[in-house]
Formats: structure tokens, C-alpha cells, sequence
């Protein structure tokens, strides 16, 4: 299996660090989590199917939205948001 690249635009890189205070750069970890889960992001796929990865990065669940590309995971947005945490919780049947 190849390991999967990445791939975003710098314009809102800058924008969502400012917004959520998290670089794409990061985001990108939140696939490496075994546990990670992907769900469709049915609300904002249009021309393209869109997703969400909910992975924990570091000691929090980070949320990426996302699209699938040929051999490219293009992301558009990351944030450490509580739905995405409940839900990586609830898929990995973790109980706190």
C-alpha cells in the first residue's frame, strides 16, 4: 500500500490555522491514527464527495474535512471540534 499524499490550498491553510489554530500540517496526522474514522460529509459535497476524518492527534480528536482525489487526500478544513470528538469516541467505544 502507498502512503497517501496530501495536498491543500495555502490560502486557507492560513485561514483555517487563524479560525481553528490548526495547520493543515497537522491535520494531516489525524489519517495515521489506526482508529480513525472517516464518515461522509453530506451537508457539503456537491461536485465532488467530501468526508470527514475524526483522528486523534497528539492527546485530542482532530476533525479534517476532506476529498479523495486519485492518490491524493486534498484537505479543506481541521479543527478540534466536540461532534467529532463524541463521534470518534462513540465508533471506538471509549467511555470516559
Amino acid at each position: 500500500m502507498t502512503k497517501p499524499s496530501f495536498e491543500w490550498d495555502k490560502r486557507k491553510d492560513a485561514e483555517n490555522l487563524v479560525k481553528h489554530g490548526v495547520p493543515f500540517a497537522l491535520a494531516q496526522y489525524a489519517f495515521a491514527d489506526p482508529k480513525r474514522v472517516i464518515a461522509e460529509d453530506t451537508m457539503h459535497s456537491g461536485k465532488e464527495t467530501r468526508y470527514f476524518c475524526f483522528g486523534l492527534v497528539g492527546e485530542a480528536v482532530l476533525t479534517v474535512r476532506f476529498t479523495y482525489r486519485p492518490g491524493v487526500i486534498r484537505i479543506f478544513g481541521a479543527g478540534y471540534w466536540r461532534k467529532g470528538k463524541t463521534i470518534y469516541e462513540h465508533e471506538n467505544q471509549v467511555h470516559e
